[in-house]
């Protein structure tokens, strides 16, 4: 049996009951501190725990750390029509399948769209209906028509009849998706606090969460402590809360989410001295998917930004290129082409075993039990995350999105 194999046995070996954790509702954050950067911060070094405050995280980053923000911006991206019958259908945009499925121009668009989307109701949504709304734009009526595109896939289409681009449309009409898990509509204060203050770039459906301690107070602290940061974009999709309901967890159907990298971006990540500490599960995963793309394209197997959810471990270690290697591979690629950004698809699916290729800790919230994020964790820290669960249990840490924050280093080697 080649090493390639044992992995795969190794891997379906894996079972999802051994990565679970008694969550009570009550510990879970259903509303965000009134000081974002008042949270409590939990930093795990090497099997150590300290708990502190999330304004300490500058004096717990060695000088030199490159931070990589996700600078996505949650949309209102849950929108309601009421039918004639009086019945309501709810609709939960997904991502853009018409005239661009590139997130950033599909909110520019004008006129009409289509979107794949979560259908609340849809047993009073027939096949040939048409639904009808009115948005009001700085005091401008706005009628708004949605029909299928396709049916059977969820595929809607939204025309308007007026100069508006769609993100217009989308914040006049919609409403902040708050996870699942709140067990609550989204409320006025939601709109903010449910955003970092770094975001920029319009089209998530979701936040990524660890970066809601941010202040400005903090970021200028870590600048005055020789912190430096760059940013990407990946826009959170709604798959970031589906359950894993099979045991053998490989063959868990991992959503795909879409990254953008600008190349000052990938010129930062190849340029930095300290270690790079990713700002939540999302920039993690970004920064992995661009390594493995890099690798794609130093071994010449394609230019398509596409990693799917196992590519990480069809290779052996000795196949591999280095970290520079593989972002030198992509800047190259990018001056043949004249690009100054990258767009790409990720379906990785991080799990124990998994070896990282460019972070070297993580800043992150603490996640639900069972769940995707919570074996990304346990790649990183190895079987201690349990101790850690525990611990942060037991200190009255509050958890998931709106919850506290973890300052966490890989397990060394």
């Amino acid at each position: 049996m080649g090493m390639k194999e044992k992995w795969l046995e190794r891997a379906e070996r894996i079972r999802l009951s051994d990565y679970v954790y008694d969550l009570p509702d009550e510990r879970v954050a259903k509303y965000p501190l009134a000081e974002r950067d008042q949270s409590k911060l939990l930093v795990y070094n090497q099997r150590q725990i300290s708990h502190l405050q999330f304004t300490s995280l500058p004096g717990q980053l060695p000088a030199e750390t490159l931070l990589v923000f996700n600078d996505t911006k949650v949309i209102p991206a849950r929108a309601y029509f009421r039918k004639p019958t009086g019945a309501t259908i709810e609709l939960l945009l997904l991502h853009p399948e018409f005239p661009s499925r590139i997130i950033n121009e599909a909110m520019l668009v004008k006129g009409g769209c289509v979107w794949a989307c979560m259908i609340g109701n849809k047993k009073r949504w027939k096949a040939q209906d048409t639904l009808e709304t009115q948005v009001l734009i700085d005091g401008e009526r706005i009628r708004l028509v949605a029909d299928y595109a396709d049916y059977e896939n969820n595929l809607v289409r939204l025309q308007w009849d007026s100069e508006h681009v769609f993100l217009d449309i989308v914040r006049a009409l919609g409403e902040i998706p708050l996870p699942p898990y709140l067990h609550r509509k989204s409320e006025a204060s939601d709109t903010l606090a449910y955003q970092t203050v770094y975001a920029r770039q319009d089209g998530a459906v979701a936040a990524p969460t660890a970066g809601l301690h941010f202040t400005e107070p903090v970021l200028k602290a870590l600048e005055q402590n020789t912190i430096h940061k760059t940013h990407l974009t990946l826009h959170v999709g709604a798959g970031t809360f589906q359950p894993i309901k099979v045991d053998t967890v490989t063959e868990h159907r991992m959503h795909s989410e879409q990254v953008v990298f600008t190349r000052q971006t990938i010129q930062d990540l190849l340029d930095h001295t300290g270690c790079i500490v990713p700002v939540g599960t999302t920039s993690m995963r970004s920064l992995e998917s661009l390594y493995w793309f890099g690798v794609k394209l130093f071994r010449k197997e394609t230019t398509v930004f596409m990693i799917e959810k196992l590519y990480p471990y069809a290779l052996l270690e000795e196949e591999l290129p280095s970290a520079e290697q593989a972002l030198e591979a992509i800047l190259s690629w990018m001056q043949a082409q004249g690009v100054e950004e990258i767009v790409g698809e990720t379906e990785i699916f991080i799990f124990p075993g998994y070896r990282f290729q460019l972070c070297k800790g993580l800043v992150t919230n603490f996640h639900q039990p069972g769940s995707t994020l919570l074996l990304l964790i346990a790649a990183l820290i190895g079987e201690s995350w349990r101790d850690l669960y525990a611990e942060a249990l037991e200190h009255g840490y509050r958890f998931l999105s709106y919850g506290d924050s973890s300052l966490l280093w890989a397990k060394e080697a």
